[in-house]
C-alpha cells in the first residue's frame, strides 16, 4: 500500500502536538507545518475540515540519500498528514519505500525501509 495511516481518539491539534514530540524522540524535526483550511480560507476558499501537513526530516538520513541520488530531493522532506475525516482524526504518511521505487535505485531501499519504520513508530506512538 502506498501509505500508512492510523486513527486516533485525539483532536487534530492534540495529534499534531503528540506527533511532534514523538518525532523529536526519534531525531526527526518538523521543518514546516501547513494548516490547509487556514491557508485556503486566507485565499478566499471555503474549506473548514481540519487538515495539517507536517514536513519532517532527519538531517543525517537526508544527507545519506541525497549523497547517493539527487532525485530523492523530489520527495524530501518527508510528509506526515493529520486530518479529520467523518469525525475521526487520522495520522498518515506516504511510505518512503514506495517513493524510492520511483527513482529506481535499489541501494536506497534499505535506507528508505529504516526511515519508514521510524516514521511509523513515531505515528503509532503519537496516536
Amino acid at each position: 500500500m502506498f501509505h500508512y495511516s492510523v486513527e486516533t481518539d485525539k483532536s487534530v491539534d492534540e495529534a499534531v502536538a503528540a506527533l511532534e514530540e514523538s518525532l523529536k524522540d526519534r531525531k526527526f524535526g518538523v521543518l514546516w507545518k501547513l494548516d490547509i483550511p487556514a491557508k485556503l480560507q486566507e485565499k478566499g476558499v471555503d474549506f473548514t475540515s481540519p487538515y495539517r501537513v507536517l514536513e519532517v526530516c532527519n538531517p543525517h538520513e537526508a544527507k545519506r540519500v541525497l549523497s547517493r541520488n539527487k532525485l530523492v530531493g523530489y520527495f524530501l522532506p518527508c510528509k506526515i498528514v493529520v486530518y479529520e475525516d467523518q469525525g475521526k482524526t487520522m495520522i498518515g504518511l506516504p511510505r518512503p519505500t514506495m517513493l524510492m521505487d520511483v527513482v529506481n535505485d535499489p541501494g536506497l531501499k534499505e535506507i528508505a525501509q529504516s526511515v519508514e519504520e521510524t516514521l511509523i513508530e513515531a505515528v503509532n506512538a503519537a496516536k
